[in-house]
Parts: structure tokens; C-alpha cells; sequence
């Protein structure tokens, strides 16, 4: 095992030892390198002595108390990422439309990007080795997309003959005191009802290891030819796994002080329910996977503006949200519209290039921006979520560019505004609206 060096710092450690680019380095202190988690962890010692291969073939050991030894790799990782073996049957890339950039469908599934990014891992692409280094760095905590802890079900569910084996790491994981956020991304009458039952008592009986347990509803697009039918969550169905879900958690709070099971913002919503208020989510264990993700905004939002006495610099703006997240930001907007002299016009997207079932901000194209608002007087700009953008794929070329590949300045030109991107906290989105620090 080794990574290949691709450029090393000028008068660094390694530098001033003639170590180059091409070179590989073997070991940290006796142990094995073959990516990033490795380098970190073994770096971090008091004392490093490094062994290299060099392009000559030769050998060369260099000892070091300096952690910046100067060397740098191709890429993040030192490796090739993995890729996804599975072929689940609710897989949004799969469907994706034809003809979207190459990048977009690949789909992830590496135990190291679980670790540096958050990125959730079905255990289905792990080697032993892998296991054991999350064990002995204990590494924590590690997201997994469980989806079902019923090993038959989850073999179907996912069409790979070993996803059911895949369950024992996560009690293996536990034992060994890796913390777990769990996600169970739900199809009706597949993994729901007295499937979801299953799945929330045998993960939490790993509490605490298991931190949190996630129900997200599947997320279907228009195109879906060839795939499994699979049908979307309704008002009925979603308010019936709002109250398995809450079942559940009501007991938790009992028993652990922290609910544990959290159903996604989408199921509230779906089921037309109301949203929990913050101490439901328990200081928001899953906030990335959508659940507390608007009562989060919205109590941001209302602080700012409770204590914002600055007057505003603009005098319009524009902006625009998807079907599940408009509401609770047009009455938020017309809250700061009553306290400060500003027009706020806040535009509904309907998801055209994905199907309309696709409701959340997130997954809006350049084109249904365009479209829907091409005929409108948009102000001095339109204020946009940063979560539209695909530069999350960390392909440079990518940044600033919407799923359907139209870019920010692109669109900026034919709508003829400003397009000002916003991190999605509630209190930053009213100071871009109002136009202060």
C-alpha cells in the first residue's frame, strides 16, 4: 500500500530531504498509508519517521517532530473514490434524465467521505480493512443509509445480494463504541409501517452508539421508466409514519431524555402537519438530512429580526424557493416587510424538469428559475439558496452551475439581474434581504 507524492512543498522537510514528485510514500511510523484518513491520523504523532519509494527504486527514511512535511497529492482522498455497488430501487441518479454532465451520475459510496463531508454510507462497498481502521482510529461518527434492518428486505431493496450481511456492521460498529446517525429513506408499503417498526426498535436498542435514526420519504422524479414502481408519499401515508415515528420517539424521551427517531421536514409537511418546535430535534442531530431543517431557519430568521434595528439598503428583492419551503418563507418575509420599508417578493418554483413531485429548494434547475420568473421585475436581485448549486461535487468545473448546467452568470444575463447565493441560515438570509452586515 503507498500513494504517490504529486508535488512537494519548496524548502520543506521533504523537500530539503530530495524527496519529488512521483515519489511514493510507503509508511507513517511502521504503519501502511493508502489515503488521506491514513496520512492524518498517523501525521498527527509526536514523532514521525516516514518511509518513501523512490522513482529510482531506491529507499529513503526521514524522521520529523514537523507536521508540515511539505507533501501534496493528486487528489482529497489520495485515491480513487468509490463508487456505489448497490442498485437501490428508490436511487435518485438513476432517475436522472440523459444528457446531464457525466459527474452527476456517479453515485458515492465511501466510508472516508462519510468521515471528511458528512456523506452517508451504505456499508455494502466496505472492506475489512476499512472496518478495522474506523475501529482503531474510531473514527465517529460514521452516517449510514440503512434504509431497513431486515436483511431480506434490504437485499431486495437495494438489488446486492450482501446488503443484509452489511446490518452486522453496525452492531459490530456499536460494540466497538463507533457513534452512528442512521437514515431510513422510506418507500410506501415497502419499508414503512411495520417495517419502520422493526427498523427504529433494533437501532435503538444500539442507543447510544445509534445518536439519531432519520426517516426521509423517497424522492421521485418523472423519470422513472424501466425502474420499480414505487408510489409517493400522501397526506394519509405520511401522517401514518409521522405517528409510528413519534410513537417511538415519545417513549426514547422517556427512556434516553432525546427522542432518537425524527421524521424529515417533508413528512410534516406532506401530512400537513404541524412543525415541532426546536426542542423536538434535540440540537438538530440530523439538520444535513432535512429534519428541523425550516424550524432551524425559521427561529434563525425571527431572532435576527427581533433584534435587527438596521435600516435597509435595498428597496426590492426577489426570492425564490421550492413548493415544500415557500409558505414559511413568504410569511417570514411579510413579518420583515411589516418592520422595515422593503418590498420582499418571494416566488414559488414548480419543479418542471424533474416532475413536480420534486418539491424541495435543492434539486431547482436554471431553467425552471428562468421560465417562472423571466417576466417578472425582480428588483435590485434575486436572492437564491446556495443548496441549487452543484459545486458540492468538488469538480471546479462544476462550481456555480445548476443541475441542468445553465450557471449563475448565465442565468444572471437572462433575466437581467443580480443573483446573490445565500448559506440557507435564517438570520444571513434576512441581512442579504435588507442589505447589511
Amino acid at each position: 500500500m503507498s500513494v504517490i507524492i504529486n508535488n512537494v512543498k519548496p524548502m520543506s522537510v521533504c523537500a530539503l530531504k530530495g524527496i519529488g514528485a512521483g515519489d511514493e510514500l510507503l509508511k507513517i511510523n511502521g504503519n501502511d498509508i493508502m489515503d488521506v484518513l491514513d496520512f492524518d491520523f498517523y501525521m498527527a504523532e509526536q514523532n514521525i519517521t516516514m518511509t518513501f519509494k523512490c522513482k529510482d527504486g531506491k529507499y529513503k527514511v526521514i524522521k520529523t517532530e514537523n507536521t508540515d512535511c511539505g507533501l501534496e497529492f493528486g487528489t482529497y482522498l489520495m485515491d480513487k473514490q468509490q463508487h456505489c455497488k448497490n442498485k437501490c430501487i428508490f436511487c435518485f441518479i438513476d432517475q436522472l434524465p440523459k444528457g446531464l454532465r457525466e459527474s452527476l451520475y456517479f453515485k458515492d459510496d465511501d466510508s472516508r467521505l462519510s468521515f471528511l463531508f458528512g456523506n452517508y454510507i451504505t456499508l455494502t462497498n466496505i472492506s475489512d480493512h476499512e472496518i478495522e481502521r474506523i475501529i482503531k482510529m474510531h473514527i465517529s461518527p460514521v452516517n449510514i443509509s440503512v434504509h431497513t434492518m431486515n436483511p431480506d428486505l434490504r437485499v431486495q431493496m437495494m438489488k446486492n445480494k450482501n446488503a443484509g450481511k452489511s446490518i452486522e456492521i453496525i452492531k459490530r460498529f456499536a460494540d466497538a463504541g463507533i457513534t452512528m446517525n442512521t437514515q431510513l429513506v422510506l418507500c410506501p408499503g415497502i419499508n414503512d409501517g411495520s417495517e419502520l417498526r422493526r427498523s427504529i426498535e433494533e437501532l435503538s436498542a444500539l442507543y447510544p452508539a445509534v445518536q439519531s435514526i432519520a426517516a426521509v420519504p423517497v424522492g421521485l422524479t418523472k423519470f422513472r421508466d424501466g425502474l420499480e414502481k414505487i408510489e409517493p408519499y400522501n397526506k394519509n401515508t405520511a401522517g401514518e409514519t409521522v405517528d409510528i415515528i413519534e410513537e417511538y420517539s415519545n417513549k426514547f424521551r422517556k427512556e434516553f431524555g432525546v427522542g432518537l427517531c425524527y421524521p424529515a421536514d417533508e413528512f410534516f409537511i406532506k401530512a400537513e402537519r404541524e412543525l415541532p418546535d426546536e426542542d423536538y430535534y434535540d440540537g438538530y442531530p440530523q439538520l444535513d438530512n432535512g429534519v428541523g431543517l425550516v424550524r432551524s431557519f425559521c427561529n434563525e430568521f425571527m431572532e435576527e429580526l427581533e433584534y435587527c434595528n438596521e435600516q435597509p439598503v435595498n428597496k426590492k428583492v426577489t426570492l425564490a424557493t421550492g413548493v415544500d419551503f415557500y409558505p414559511f418563507l413568504f410569511e417570514l418575509c411579510e413579518k420583515a416587510k411589516e418592520k422595515f420599508n422593503i418590498d420582499i417578493q418571494v416566488k414559488k418554483i414548480i419543479n418542471n424538469f424533474f416532475g413536480e413531485t420534486i418539491t424541495v429548494s435543492g434539486l431547482i434547475t436554471g431553467v425552471d428559475l428562468y421560465e417562472q420568473l423571466k417576466d417578472l421585475d425582480l428588483g435590485e436581485f434575486l436572492l437564491l439558496p446556495s443548496s441549487m448549486i452543484s459545486d458540492y461535487t468538488n469538480h471546479t468545473e462544476n462550481k456555480n452551475k445548476f443541475l441542468d448546467d445553465m450557471t449563475v452568470e448565465e442565468l444572471e444575463e437572462r433575466l437581467n439581474t443580480k443573483i446573490i447565493l445565500t448559506n440557507g441560515d435564517g438570520g444571513q438570509v434576512l441581512r442579504d434581504i435588507l442589505g447589511v452586515k
